[in-house]
């Protein structure tokens, strides 16, 4: 509405402005209007710009530090496998493979390579190769047995060290005292360069190994299985559940005092910090129940507490939003409560119900502070199988490789966060079809 000063006579009545004048006031107050909605829209324009940039200064930080963390350097060499040294008890078994002296075999072909003699020069060389590079040899020969006491061509990480001398993180000019390689080592490793042994490539440890003190050998593979583990028991059970307490709450529940208290809980959880859910898990869940630590069973147990309270919320609102015509329209060609609930209402809310699912979920997905609590930030090697095997998660990987100190580790965590935030990508974009599907207009 627009608002004029009317001019009064003396004895109260308004004058009679002439046709220009008005003109000339409203042209002069839809201005004014004019320019306060551009400035209101130059406010929102240049609060969504500042927004964007801060977004594209976060997500251009971790790119440019996650990146390089998809690569590492490896060199490779010929082996002889000889059966004598990795093979002791001559049966080909893990034991026997596990008991064999695969360093020596490894180290053998590197220095063949090397023209490697004398301790002090066989000691800076065999600083280049990565500690966990005799696993992989093994590995090599448990999955193909007949390779014994042939000679192989083996591509293995390189040592963190010389991984970051090679990005330039450690400079060849510095003094040798105060570098973690000496300079016999990089003169090997320059030797390495010339015959083009050295290689830098997709890393392989990223995404097909485990937990590892060693940056060069650390992987997200065991921490992706246990967060889809984790998340997979966590929808099991708050969805169904959310779903279910939504329906009831909003369709057949009496209203009373007991139902207003319920709802009045169910808001303030959905406000309670993430970490007083760990505490009672670990309370309940391990203390009371026994359930072991570390296991996606009791994560997910306890991230579905956690997640169910905004199902509950977005649901309600999702069942509140089908128009009452469809309603009337069912108990009309006498359908009863729970037919017109299953039948009509159920299908026309879902895509609201999945849209508070996948908030749900993307939460969990990146919560940190309740697995902590009931013990998921145990150093587990081994791939989780089930439910109730030794697991850790994506979120707290990440969280413990940041507290180590080693210059390899920035990537990998950077490189971890964008696996992260691919994962729930794919997961958004999946929930978002489904629902696409589900959704029907009236």
């Amino acid at each position: 509405m627009i608002k004029m000063s009317v001019p009064m006579n003396s004895d109260h009545t308004p004058k009679t402005l002439s046709p220009t004048l008005a003109r000339e006031r409203v042209a002069k107050s839809l201005k004014n209007r004019h320019l306060n909605e551009g400035r209101f829209l130059s406010y929102g324009r240049a609060a969504i710009g500042t927004a964007l940039l801060f977004l594209m200064f976060l997500f251009g930080s971790i790119l440019s530090k996650g990146t390089p963390g998809f690569f590492q350097y490896y060199v490779t060499f010929d082996v002889y496998l000889s059966a004598d040294e990795l093979d002791p008890y001559g049966n080909a078994s893990a034991q026997s493979l596990f008991d064999g002296n695969a360093r020596a075999v490894l180290r053998d072909g590197f220095f063949n390579l090397l023209d490697v003699s004398g301790r002090k020069n066989k000691k800076a060389a065999g600083k280049i190769l990565s500690e966990g590079a005799e696993i992989r040899l093994r590995q090599m020969v448990v999955d193909n047995p007949s390779l014994l006491n042939t000679t192989q061509t083996i591509k293995v990480a390189v040592d963190d060290d010389i991984d970051s001398f090679l990005r330039g993180f450690i400079s060849r000019d510095a003094p040798e005292d105060d570098r973690r390689i000496n300079d016999t080592t990089i003169a090997y490793v320059d030797s390495l360069q010339e015959m083009g042994r050295i290689n830098y490539l997709v890393s392989d440890y990223l995404f097909f190994g485990s937990a590892s003190r060693n940056p060069e050998m650390a992987g997200i593979k065991g921490a992706f299985f246990g967060s889809i583990l984790t998340l997979s028991i966590c929808l099991i059970l708050a969805f169904p559940l959310g779903v279910g307490t939504a329906i009831y709450l909003e369709e057949f529940a009496p209203k009373n005092k007991l139902t207003e208290f319920i709802e009045v809980n169910i808001n303030n959880l959905a406000a309670v910090p993430s970490v007083v859910f760990g505490i009672l898990g670990l309370a309940v869940f391990i203390g009371i129940f026994g359930l072991p630590r570390s296991i996606p069973l009791t994560g997910g147990v306890v991230l579905a507490l956690m997640t169910m309270p905004t199902i509950i919320i977005s649901s309600r609102a999702a069942i509140r939003s089908v128009p009452p015509s469809i309603k009337d329209a069912a108990y009309g060609i006498g359908a009863s409560k729970v037919q017109t609930v299953f039948h009509h209402t159920l299908p026309l809310a879902m895509p609201g119900m999945l849209t508070g699912t996948i908030i749900g979920m993307a939460q969990a997905l990146g919560e940190t502070a309740p697995l902590l609590m009931i013990g998921m930030v145990a150093f587990v090697v081994d791939i989780p199988s089930g439910a109730t095997d030794p697991a850790t998660v994506l979120p707290v990987q990440i969280f413990m490789w940041a507290d180590f100190s080693e210059r390899m580790f920035v990537q990998k965590t950077s490189a971890a966060i964008i696996i992260l935030l691919s994962f729930l990508l794919v997961m958004n974009a999946a929930a978002i079809i489904i629902r696409k599907k589900l959704e029907r207009r009236w």
